[in-house]
């Protein structure tokens, strides 16, 4: 393959955490594939992530930590990732703080290739930082060690308070160099939270990661089963509002848009009004509808006014959590139409439905890959949960999870959500006491906990790819 030089690239990350403005680029393409996502499971390549330098002369501790924040959130972002093996600092030839972020001979102090060739290594980063007033200023190079090559070299400009967006942006950067495929880490989740003995349940909407969680609602009361909008500026969800005038709590359906943060009612049908699910245009969306009687599934127009139904029985079965392929074309859902909670799929219009699993006594939560070829869900057999994927056909069926609680019981791993490039699996699991969320991929390797607190968690959805 053609040997490319590429120039630095410089971008400037807006001043605020939500309006990132990216400034010209002045670089060519770059158009080398370094890392084969296929074959990155099978040998991970050798990373060396030596700690960042620090370039201002303020000794303020805040000011310091902005790099060991910086830091820590894109190693945790690029070990998730299931790319690399880290090389421990406890190897490295050479002491990353004595030299420069260039190499030698070019940069009288720089670094020496060999030093990192003779461990192995294969990608090597070289990151420094700044602090001025407010302002953050993150310089980082990327390096092929085997070639003594630039793969890139950016600038990240923001407000002190940008940190982590700063960190999560050089991660997507850094697999999109790699791989030639776009990266997740500037990505959300959205989630019903509570405490542990469980109160009120909110939503929240917080870092891929779990970090910096933000309370979207106060109904101060049961908020549940939230999902986003394509564009990732609306959430919908279930809230068990209160109506004075029956004086009674029914679940209603809300929208909060996270730009002008207003909530609008949309669906308030006596009964539930649950399980939300936009179609990729935006301009529909489905949800279960019971009436006083089975809930079935109907699609409606997002400001709640157009009502159509998608499912009618059979008879008094259920027919719930609508989950809608990336192309609009098919509908996953699950009933108990043949008796057990099975997964069935259908198309957009409610026609040639299909049984698509038949294990397990209990088949819940389907969600699709961004390519619409896979389904993951959550099976239930022999007293508890696991997640568990299938081929959109039916077949190729996977079980990803397997663990026990503290107390050697099984613990229950429910609720799954693909991320934006397909590459994890987020799921809820109970096995430490409480409801935490993990990731795991679609092989069912890399399997990490991503929370670390005393809330629990239920049904998280992945939002589509942010800037």
């Amino acid at each position: 393959m053609k040997t490319h030089k590429f120039l630095l690239i410089s971008f400037l990350i807006g001043l605020s955490c939500s309006s990132l403005l990216f400034g010209p680029q002045v670089s060519q393409a770059q158009s080398q594939i370094y890392v084969s996502v296929g074959e990155a499971t099978v040998r991970k390549s050798l990373l060396a992530v030596p700690s960042f330098l620090y370039f201002s002369s303020s000794k303020s501790r805040d000011d310091i930590n902005l790099g060991e924040k910086l830091f820590k959130v894109i190693n945790n972002d690029l070990q998730v990732s299931g790319f690399f093996t880290f090389i421990k600092p406890a190897a490295f030839l050479e002491n990353p703080a004595q030299t420069s972020l260039k190499p030698a001979p070019g940069d009288p102090n720089g670094f020496n290739f060999k030093n990192w060739k003779t461990i192995g290594t294969e990608f090597l980063i070289r990151g420094g930082y700044k602090v001025s007033g407010g302002n953050l200023s993150f310089d980082v190079y990327v390096y092929h060690v085997p070639q003594a090559k630039l793969i890139f070299g950016k600038t990240y400009e923001g407000k002190k308070s940008t940190v982590r967006k700063i960190a999560h942006t050089f991660s997507n950067d850094l697999v999109k160099a790699l791989t030639g495929k776009q990266g997740m880490f500037t990505s959300k989740i959205v989630a019903s939270r509570t405490s542990n003995p469980p109160r009120a349940k909110e939503i929240f909407v917080m870092d891929w990661d779990g970090a910096d969680p933000q309370q979207i609602t106060n109904h101060k009361s049961l908020a549940i089963s939230p999902a986003w909008s394509p564009d990732g500026d609306s959430v919908a969800y279930t809230a068990f509002a209160y109506h004075p005038k029956a004086k009674t709590r029914n679940a209603d359906l809300f929208v909060y848009k996270r730009k002008s943060k207003r909530r609008f009612l949309v669906s308030y049908r006596k009964g539930i009004n649950s399980g939300a699910a936009y179609f990729p245009n935006k301009d529909k969306m489905l949800l279960t509808i019971s009436q006083g009687g089975s809930p079935d599934i109907f699609e409606m127009t997002p400001d709640g006014k157009k009502l159509t139904r998608i499912t009618r029985g059979p008879g008094k079965a259920m027919n719930v959590e609508p989950a809608i392929s990336p192309d609009g074309s098919t509908i996953a859902f699950s009933s108990d139409r043949s008796g057990r909670p099975m997964i069935y799929t259908m198309t957009s219009a409610g026609k040639k439905v299909k049984r698509i699993t038949f294990a397990g006594k209990y088949n819940a939560s389907p969600t699709w890959s961004p390519d619409g070829k896979k389904i993951a869900f959550a099976g239930f057999d022999k007293g508890h949960f696991d997640i568990f994927v299938i081929n959109a056909d039916g077949s190729g069926l996977k079980r990803l999870t397997k663990a026990k609680k503290a107390n050697g019981k099984w613990s229950d791993n429910e609720a799954p959500t693909f991320s934006p490039d397909g590459r994890h699996i987020m799921f809820t699991s109970n096995r430490s006491g409480t409801n935490q969320l993990y990731v795991v991929s679609p092989d069912g390797s890399n399997e990490r906990r991503i929370t670390f607190d005393r809330f629990n968690y239920e049904k998280p959805k992945w939002s589509p790819l942010l800037n």
